[in-house]
């Protein structure tokens, strides 16, 4: 078989979580053996697409008259637009309606977990598979010196207790009360990766991120080698989003062994459990109590089973699956 991996907007995509989606993807089908193209002039057995425009939309058409194989990867639902940019609550309905309108022309659609599968059948959505999007547990590694060379890098002292945070600058990601958190708490650095031209969010967001808190940093978008550093040298990754299809930051603390600390959610609890390989929260009392117990060691470390974890979402298992999938797909079987 022959895979047409498409994914328009590629460019603009890839510092992203769905950018490492598709990274995993790639490699995934080159360590598999897995004959593939990334161009739409080539020939092809099946197309997987991964974004949602236009163009994805045309092209999944023309494959079906060609009489090729269709799968569209629900890297996005309407709840995880909602609280995201300027006016996305207000066009969720309408992006709804287009998403499905695209995600109908696949064969089989393929999402990040099982919460998001139950979402999309609950749009009237069929022949739905829950796949990671994975981590790759060989480079997200814990790693010792770079974690103290990226404290002294960002003005960390060896005794400052760090907390760090990861995504866009968005409401759905938690970023307000990371902000609140670090009011609370001036005596514990709170650093916040990533990046988002603040003028496509609202003005609360703008205001949180521009906060002048001595203890708050916003470096913006940094590479992966220094995400692996910043888990290596935080002392906790904190993940308050309130909506994700997955998640993959918390994969990746997971598999750096860093302690980690989420929203109490739906999407984590296929394979998160609190007291168990991570710590929840459902409010910001509740993330102080849990924070502060955390970094004073009087929470247990329970880095060891959210390895585990991450272990389970290896990169190259979720590969396995995702060519499992094209095989049943190209034999035109549904999954169960």
């Amino acid at each position: 078989m022959k895979i047409l991996l498409y994914t328009e907007n590629k460019k603009l995509l890839q510092n992203s979580g769905l950018g490492r989606a598709i990274e995993h993807q790639e490699r995934a089908l080159q360590e598999n053996g897995v004959s593939y193209t990334t161009s739409p002039r080539d020939d092809y057995d099946l197309i997987h697409l991964n974004y949602y425009g236009p163009r994805s939309y045309f092209l999944a058409k023309k494959a079906r008259r060609m009489g090729k194989k269709v799968i569209y990867h629900a890297h996005s639902t309407e709840e995880d637009v909602r609280n995201s940019f300027l006016f996305s609550n207000a066009l969720s309905r309408l992006f709804k309606w287009w998403i499905c309108r695209c995600y109908r022309l696949g064969d089989a659609i393929i999402t990040p977990s099982p919460y998001s599968r139950r979402l999309l059948l609950g749009y009237g959505l069929k022949n739905i598979y829950a796949i990671s999007n994975g981590v790759d547990t060989a480079f997200f590694r814990r790693e010792a010196e770079e974690g103290r060379a990226w404290r002294q890098k960002r003005g960390f002292s060896e005794t400052d207790k760090v907390v760090l945070g990861i995504g866009l600058y968005l409401k759905r990601k938690g970023i307000l009360d990371f902000v609140e958190m670090a009011r609370r708490m001036p005596e514990v650095k709170f650093i916040w990766l990533g990046y988002i031209n603040l003028a496509l969010v609202p003005h609360k967001v703008r205001a949180a991120v521009r906060s002048r808190l001595p203890n708050l940093f916003f470096p913006g978008y940094v590479p992966r080698e220094e995400v692996r550093a910043a888990m290596s040298g935080c002392d906790l990754y904190w993940f308050p989003t309130l909506e994700e299809t997955e998640g993959i930051p918390a994969l990746e603390a997971c598999a750096c062994e860093t302690p980690l600390l989420v929203r109490d959610i739906p999407v984590f609890e296929d394979w998160l459990a609190d007291g168990v390989n991570c710590y929840k929260a459902k409010d910001v009392d509740g993330f102080e109590e849990k924070i502060r117990a955390i970094l004073r060691g009087a929470a247990p470390r329970l880095t060891e089973a959210g390895y585990r974890a991450a272990m389970d979402h290896d990169m190259r298992t979720v590969g396995k699956k995702l060519i499992d999938v094209y095989r049943t797909v190209l034999e035109d079987g549904k999954p169960n």
